[in-house]
């Protein structure tokens, strides 16, 4: 067989093989699926109910009057039947009853080529008869040209670029994992559309990305159409087209009256930690604007996007240059770490928005994992009843109100999260706050020490109040002191795990 093929070897008499068709034109069949059906005896194909098979008339011109044809037809179109196990099962036994007609022939010695749309390994009918046969009988599969090839060349804008990612994703998704998945990624092709057109229609415009979509339909085939997504109307929409979010390299931002800031949380450490709606305002945005450390955990979303990096110390004037710049048409991704509501930069642009000049800039703020619960994760469950977040940085507000929220935190016997412990203009903030809890708790008190959580050098470890050194703690620390009920126990592997039982007393 021609180069380009894969090959499964099998025990038995005859040879299956899984020809791609390409789109449907037939000029785009390949040498090796032309040569694979005049190789064959046997050439099967699916069709719906209405017996008609769109594999058969692509082939049609290949095929010869002594092949024999099987036509294996679905038993249903829709997710509706009687059958004992639900539309999977009546489908599953049409396929087991489908396999067991190709196997008959190759048990005979007879050469099969069962036709597919596309590439048949590709949301292909065919790769439910690979399943079944392919370790059975000596198997090729023909790769042919997918439908995503297809509608990008009909658009005629590349698809992907770059560093960019390509996401293929079916219509039949619930709305809000489109919407998530559609978010977070660069580029995308949306299969199956049909009747989940306005599904994946309102999916695109909750995850800003609508105005980028394109329509193809019957790429290649009888009726091809093109146009811009939300020019489409839904009624008009077969199952036989996709929706395309193209490569957006070199893609000027829209000229726009008025932006908007996105406050974006990124978790305690870099990409993994981003939330799908956080990736998909960081995507979206024309400028990204942060502390630079914060910055330099988002990789290049995309090319042409512009960054300006700040000292952690300006977060008013980060805030006010952040609204500016929507003011005046951007939009804008304030980058924040952890989650922008939890001691970071969402008070600091909401207190600019609302002064006179940015009333009316949109603002919206998106969470993100903050430390502490990524901390408490990665010791167990300290924080698994009531609990108290301080901040021990003495900057923004006097230490004697410190003093007096953790006296009330630790009488309240609350677990207490201790956030911006120490840095290198601070350093007697922990012993301090040690001192003051070993007044009003056991020296036996269970103490988490996490650092770096997320990071390439994290280090997670269960104390006790009496034992913790502040020495050890700087700004990349986060303490958790658990309250009276909180254990810790070491398991079977060494590791000593923290947890607050949800029951008190």
């Amino acid at each position: 067989m021609s180069t380009g093929t894969s090959q499964v070897k099998g025990k038995g008499k005859g040879k299956l093989y899984g020809v791609g068709l390409g789109p449907g034109d037939p000029n785009l069949m390949t040498v090796a699926a032309v040569k694979a059906i005049a190789a064959a005896d046997v050439v099967a194909y699916h069709s719906a109910r209405h017996g008609r098979s769109i594999a058969r008339s692509i082939a049609a011109e290949h095929l010869r009057e002594d092949h024999i044809e099987e036509r294996l037809m679905y038993p249903l179109t829709v997710e509706t039947t009687d059958h004992p196990g639900g539309y999977r099962g009546a489908l599953n036994d049409f396929y087991e009853e489908a396999a067991a007609r190709l196997a008959a022939h190759l048990d005979a010695g007879r050469t099969v080529a069962v036709l597919a749309e596309g590439d048949p390994l590709f949301y292909g009918s065919y790769q439910h008869m690979h399943k079944r046969l392919a370790d059975r009988y000596d198997t090729t599969v023909i790769p042919g040209v997918t439908s995503v090839s297809a509608a990008a060349a009909r658009l005629g804008e590349p698809l992907c670029e770059a560093e960019e990612v390509l996401t293929i994703i079916p219509g039949t998704l619930s709305e809000d994992e489109l919407t998530a998945r559609l978010a977070g990624t660069d580029s995308a092709v949306v299969m199956k559309l049909g009747r989940t057109f306005p599904t994946v229609k309102r999916a695109l415009e909750r995850a800003g990305r609508l105005d980028d979509a394109r329509y193809v339909e019957r790429a290649f085939m009888a009726g091809e159409r093109t146009a811009k997504l939300d020019e489409v109307d839904p009624e008009s929409v077969p199952y036989f087209s996709v929706a395309v979010l193209p490569s957006r390299v070199d893609q000027e931002p829209p000229v726009r009256e008025r932006g908007e800031v996105v406050v974006v949380g990124t978790g305690p450490a870099g990409a993994p930690w981003l939330t799908p709606e956080s990736r998909g305002a960081l995507v979206n945005a024309d400028v990204l604007v942060g502390y630079t450390t914060y910055l330099d955990r988002v990789p290049e979303l995309r090319p042409g996007q512009i960054r300006h990096g700040s000292d952690n110390k300006v977060e008013s004037e980060r805030a006010e240059f952040a609204l500016d710049l929507a003011r005046r048409g951007r939009k804008v991704a304030v980058v924040s770490g952890g989650d922008p509501g939890v001691f970071a930069m969402a008070t600091a642009v909401l207190e600019v928005a609302c002064e006179p000049e940015y009333a009316d800039v949109p603002v919206r703020v998106l969470p993100g994992v903050t430390a502490a619960n990524a901390a408490a994760a990665a010791a167990g469950a300290p924080l698994g009843h009531d609990y108290a977040t301080i901040s021990l940085s003495d900057r923004l507000k006097p230490w004697d109100v410190i003093e007096a929220r953790l006296r009330a935190a630790a009488g309240a016997d609350l677990v207490i999260a201790l956030y911006n412990p120490g840095s290198k203009s601070r350093t007697h903030q922990v012993a301090a706050a040690r001192d003051l809890l070993l007044e009003l708790r056991s020296p036996e008190t269970p103490v988490v020490v996490a650092r770096d959580v997320g990071g390439p050098e994290q280090s997670v470890r269960v104390l006790t109040l009496k034992t913790l050194d502040p020495s050890e703690v700087d700004m990349r620390t986060l303490l958790l002191v658990g309250s009276s009920q909180t254990q810790a126990v070491e398991r079977a592997d060494g590791r000593t795990i923290a947890w607050t039982p949800r029951r008190y007393g």
